[in-house]
Order: C-alpha cells, then sequence, then structure tokens
C-alpha cells in the first residue's frame, strides 16, 4: 500500500490555491472541473499530493482542528519570514521538543493546521 494524497474541502480555491502555492510552495500539478459548481486541484510534487476540492454544495464546511499537515523545511528561520510576509499568524511554537526537530503551526484559509518542521542532523 502506498500513501497518494491528502484531501481538503475548502471554501475559497483561489485563496486555497494561493495559501498552498506561495506560502507552503507546492506547486500546482494538476486542476480541473469535476462537475457543476465543482473543481478539483492537486498539488505538489513526486508521489505525494495535496487535493483542494471546491463544491458549490459544500459552502459550510469545517475542516476540523484535529488533522494536522506537516511539511518539512530547510530553514524555519526562512520559513517564518514567508510566513509574516503572507501577515499569517503563527498559532502555535516556534517549538523544539528535543534536539532534532524545530517547528511552527499556523492554519490555511479553511482553519487546518498545518506544521512547518526543521528536521536536524
Amino acid at each position: 500500500m502506498k500513501f497518494l494524497w491528502t484531501t481538503i474541502l475548502v471554501k475559497d480555491m483561489e485563496e486555497s490555491l494561493k495559501f498552498y502555492q506561495e506560502v507552503v510552495g507546492l506547486k500546482l500539478a494538476d486542476r480541473f472541473n469535476a462537475g457543476p459548481g465543482m473543481e478539483i486541484c492537486f498539488l505538489g510534487e513526486g508521489e505525494t499530493k495535496l487535493e483542494l476540492i471546491f463544491s458549490e454544495k459544500f459552502k459550510d464546511i469545517e475542516p476540523g482542528s484535529a488533522v494536522t499537515l506537516g511539511f518539512k523545511v530547510e530553514s524555519l528561520d526562512e520559513a517564518q519570514k514567508i510566513v509574516r510576509e503572507n501577515e499569517i499568524e503563527i498559532k502555535t511554537g516556534p517549538m523544539q521538543p528535543n534536539s532534532h526537530l524545530r517547528y511552527f503551526i499556523i492554519l490555511d484559509p479553511n482553519g487546518v493546521k498545518v506544521q512547518f518542521a526543521e528536521q536536524m542532523d
């Protein structure tokens, strides 16, 4: 078995795409209409992708606070700079639970927790 993607139902596709492309740094891999009032985008390179789905039927979605998407960054300081430039509030951290990991958490435009983590050798 191989993990393929994580799906997020989004409130606004353009706002979500901007966040995941400009703040997280994911590249748009595919974008298409999936029927009346529905659009799907896949982001990321390699095997694992992030799928964003917008549907006019899901106007009052609440993605929940029990899930966190974790992204490895080369520099936590650089990631914080990008977050600040985009006027996004850091919800947790930065924290260093051990000598090999530093991270902080923000929210995407839909309320999904996004963690940026720097792993150190």
